[in-house]
């Protein structure tokens, strides 16, 4: 198989904008595990609350003839605050009174946040899969020879920003400090005055925001919003964070660009070469294949666990 250039970096392109999202949702992941040594499986579920409660603002909105990108814009700000309130809530009914429980319960509880997300979404905005508008040109940007629609770019922008802003959130500022601390140890942290409820608080609110502009970058890609589309995104954003090194905010990100890659051209050149039978629509076969390598050879992922480093 001759291997041609353009299409190799169309599909590189395609897979880092697919990485950026599941960065951004493996973030939240990350950022809880290394705190509370939880995996928060409702986290995909607030992805989908973000990207529900967007369409719906963009509808709403659409009649008002505000310019495309100042709708996706207000559509960010109403889904961040909204994602954000409910992951403060999640955390303080569902998982703070378990923080000392053994450590299946959290876990089970984590699954049944997802379900009772996704029963009062199905509730809300009905089964149907709802259309998410065209907000930006659909004229196709060429680089080298490649090609992204303007709603990619602002994907792989948008990412950028917002995982740049928490790497400094995090090793820069006051609150990242006390996140490390914590993540560190608990109990020496709260000895030097730092209360673990508010940074936990934080980290959730802090993971929330990141997927619920995930979960509108989500349905703008695609354009439709469904009460079970963070499932998929949920269990991949995972696997991102643990093929970078669950607990860590670098391997994260890394994990998450990785995966997109990997899914990218696994189901552009594997496809290929097996006639069309693993093509586009087996790509999560490839993810999985992905998470259990990782799990059998190197368990700590590619980065490991680097204590000092969580938040």
């Amino acid at each position: 198989m001759v291997i041609n250039l353009e299409i190799l970096l169309q599909q590189i392109l395609n897979g880092l904008v697919l990485g950026s999202v599941y960065a951004l949702v493996a973030l939240g992941y990350t950022m809880v595990y290394g705190i509370l040594q939880l995996i928060n499986f409702a986290h995909g579920d607030v992805l989908m609350i973000g990207a529900m409660v967007g369409v719906s603002v963009v509808i709403l909105l659409s009649k008002t003839g505000l310019p495309g990108p100042v709708l996706l814009l207000v559509a960010l700000l109403v889904a961040i605050p909204v994602c954000v309130v409910l992951s403060l809530f999640i955390e303080r009914v569902a998982y703070r009174p378990l923080r000392n429980a053994p450590r299946l319960a959290p876990l089970i509880t984590a699954i049944g946040v997802s379900i009772v997300l996704q029963t009062m979404a199905m509730i809300i905005w009905k089964p149907n899969p709802i259309v998410f508008p065209d907000l930006l040109s659909t004229t196709p940007v060429e680089i080298f020879g490649a090609v992204l629609a303007p709603k990619q770019i602002l994907i792989l922008v948008v990412s950028a920003a917002m995982m740049a802003g928490l790497a400094l959130l995090v090793n820069k500022t006051k609150l990242g400090r006390a996140m490390r601390a914590t993540a560190e140890n608990p109990r020496i942290a709260g000895l030097m005055g730092v209360n673990a409820n508010q940074v936990i608080a934080a980290t959730f609110a802090i993971g929330a925001a990141l997927a619920a502009v995930a979960g509108v970058l989500v349905a703008m890609n695609y354009n439709i919003a469904q009460f079970s589309m963070g499932f998929i995104p949920g269990l991949k954003a995972f696997t991102a964070a643990v093929l970078g090194g669950i607990g860590n905010i670098a391997g994260a990100v890394l994990g998450g660009l990785l995966l997109g890659v990997i899914e990218s051209l696994g189901a552009g050149y594997v496809g290929d070469l097996t006639g069309g039978f693993l093509g586009s629509h087996y790509q999560d076969i490839f993810a999985f294949v992905v998470l259990i390598v990782v799990l059998v050879f190197r368990p700590s992922g590619i980065m490991g666990e680097r204590v000092a480093d969580r938040a």
